[in-house]
């Protein structure tokens, strides 16, 4: 009779804890990390809002362009910061879950700025004359 492989056995909150886990870990937030991904989220909040109400930059694509890629950022620091993602946390798949939600917010911003470059020059432009004679 041959002998039987070795089942693992349940990690326990104990074993966890006390960092004997098996690579199934967590990230664990602290004070520190929460305090720094709320000064994080609220400037590049204020960054965005301070470009387009200050008219800063006179190429609207530029700020266009800028407040999306601030967005982008921001959704990887909650991501970091919030929802703990690391590449050591959960055998790397927060990690996948990281690159998966790029991939789709980059996928939703290039699908609306597309949405919206075709919704303006496709419209049916309005002139001055045009305007005059609407009910």
């Amino acid at each position: 009779m041959s002998p039987q492989p070795k089942v693992p056995a349940q990690e326990d909150a104990a074993n966890t804890h006390h960092g004997h886990s098996h690579g199934h870990d967590a990230g664990h937030g602290t004070l520190k990390g929460y305090v720094i991904g709320f000064v994080l989220s609220v400037i590049l909040t204020a960054i965005p809002f301070w470009l387009v109400m200050a008219d800063v930059f006179d190429s609207k694509a530029l700020t266009g362009f800028l407040v999306m890629a601030l967005c982008v950022v921001q959704i990887v620091v909650h991501m970091v910061y919030f929802l703990h993602m690391n590449p050591r946390s959960e055998g790397g798949w927060t990690m996948m879950a990281l690159i998966f939600t790029l991939i789709i917010v980059g996928i939703a911003l290039s699908g609306s700025l597309w949405v919206m470059h075709h919704l303006n020059t496709n419209m049916m432009p309005m002139t001055h004359e045009m305007m005059k004679n609407m009910p």
